[in-house]
C-alpha cells in the first residue's frame, strides 16, 4: 500500500569514525529530525538494544485501542488520548545509517548484533566497498547503500533517510488495516489516492493514522494540531445527504452534499461526543477518477492533545545535537 496507515516521525542515528563527518551532520541534517550521533560501534549497538522492549509496548499500545473500538469504543478519541500520552513514540529510532569501513568492528557487523532491532538501516561504503554493499542489499540485510563518494552525498542521504521514515511499517499496517472494509481497502491501494494521500498528508500533518469507522484519515502536525480528512464515495453522498437532514442540514447544503461540492462532519461529531450545529466544508477529488472525495476539518482545540505534548515542544526538550564518545 503506497499511503501508509500509519505515519509519526522517530529517531534517526548515524555511526561513523569520523567525528568530523558526524558533526557535519549536525549542522546540515533537517532540524526537524531528532538525531543520535555515534562514533564507536558498541555505543551504538548498546543504544540500539535497548529499544526493542518499547517498540513492543507501543505496539500493544495500539492494539489496545483496536481492541476497544471492537468493544464498541469510537477509535478518534482513542488515538488523540493515544497522541496525548505517549509521547515517547518519537524517541524510538526508525532509520539506523551506518558507515561500512570502520576499525575493530565494520558496519555489517555491527548491524548483525541488531537482530531485534525492527527499523530501517542504511550502509554508507567507499567505493572499494560496493559489491559488499550490493549483495547486503540483496541478502535483505539493508535497505539502502550509499557511496560516501557520491557528489552531494548530504543530498542523498537526506532523500535515503527520508524515503524510509515515509515507508510503511508492516507491523503498524497490520494493526491498523482490520478497520478498513474490502472497498476501502481497494481504494486506498489505488496508485492516484495513494498519490494525492501522501501529497496532502506532507502539506498538512507530522503525524497520521488512517481508519475506516468512520473512514478517513486523523492528522496532527508539529504544533499539536488535529484535523480530520474525512473520505467518502461518490456512491455514499446520498446516504451522507439523508442523514444530515436528520441533523437538520438546509436543503442548499444537503444539495452540496448530493452533488459532491460538499461533505458534512456527522461522524467526527458523534466520535468525539460533539454537540451543536453540522458542519459543511469544500470537498476534493482524491485520486483521478473522482470516485473518491476528501474533506479536510479541523478538530476543536478542547479535543486535541495538550500543545506541551506536541513534536515540536518534544524535541525542543531533547539534547542539543553532539557526537556520542
Amino acid at each position: 500500500m503506497s499511503f501508509p496507515l500509519f505515519h509519526r516521525p522517530g529517531t534517526v542515528v548515524f555511526l561513523d569514525d569520523d567525528p568530523d563527518y558526524l558533526e557535519m551532520l549536525a549542522l546540515v541534517l533537517p532540524r526537524h529530525w531528532h538525531i543520535k550521533l555515534f562514533l564507536r560501534p558498541v555505543e551504538c549497538i548498546n543504544y540500539l538494544q535497548q529499544e526493542p522492549p518499547f517498540w513492543e509496548a507501543d505496539a500493544w499500545n495500539q492494539q489496545q485501542l483496536i481492541d476497544h473500538w471492537r468493544e464498541g469504543r469510537p477509535l478518534i478519541p482513542q488515538i488523540l488520548g493515544y497522541w496525548s500520552k505517549y509521547t515517547e513514540r518519537y524517541a524510538l529510532t526508525r532509520v539506523c545509517v551506518v558507515d561500512y569501513s570502520m576499525p575493530g568492528m565494520d558496519g555489517l557487523q555491527t548491524l548483525d548484533e541488531l537482530i531485534e532491532w525492527p527499523g530501517s538501516r542504511v550502509l554508507l561504503t567507499g567505493q572499494a566497498d560496493e559489491q559488499v554493499a550490493v549483495r547486503a542489499f540483496n541478502r535483505g540485510l539493508i535497505d539502502q547503500f550509499i557511496a560516501k563518494q557520491t557528489p552531494d552525498i548530504s543530498r542523498h542521504l537526506i532523500d535515503a533517510v527520508e524515503h524510509l521514515l515515509g515507508t510503511p511499517n508492516a507491523r503498524h499496517a497490520q494493526t491498523w488495516r482490520v478497520t478498513l472494509g474490502p472497498e476501502q481497502n481497494a481504494l486506498l491501494r489505488h496508485p492516484a489516492v495513494g498519490r494525492d494521500l501522501a501529497q496532502f498528508a506532507a502539506k498538512h500533518w507530522t503525524e497520521h493514522v488512517v481508519i475506516g469507522d468512520p473512514f478517513g484519515v486523523l492528522g496532527i502536525n508539529a504544533a499539536g494540531q488535529v484535523s480530520w480528512l474525512q473520505l467518502e464515495t461518490v456512491e455514499g453522498l446520498n446516504a451522507l445527504a439523508e442523514l444530515a437532514e436528520l441533523e437538520g442540514v438546509p436543503p442548499s447544503g444537503l444539495e452540496d452534499i448530493r452533488q459532491g461540492r460538499k461533505l458534512v462532519d456527522l461522524e467526527l461529531r458523534q466520535a468525539l461526543g460533539r454537540l451543536g450545529p453540522a458542519e459543511l466544508t469544500a470537498a476534493f477529488s482524491v485520486g483521478q477518477s473522482a470516485s473518491l472525495l476528501g474533506a479536510l476539518f479541523p478538530v476543536k482545540s478542547t479535543f486535541c492533545p495538550d500543545p506541551a505534548n506536541s513534536y515540536s515542544s518534544w524535541l525542543a526538550r531533547q539534547d542539543k545535537r553532539h557526537v556520542h564518545d
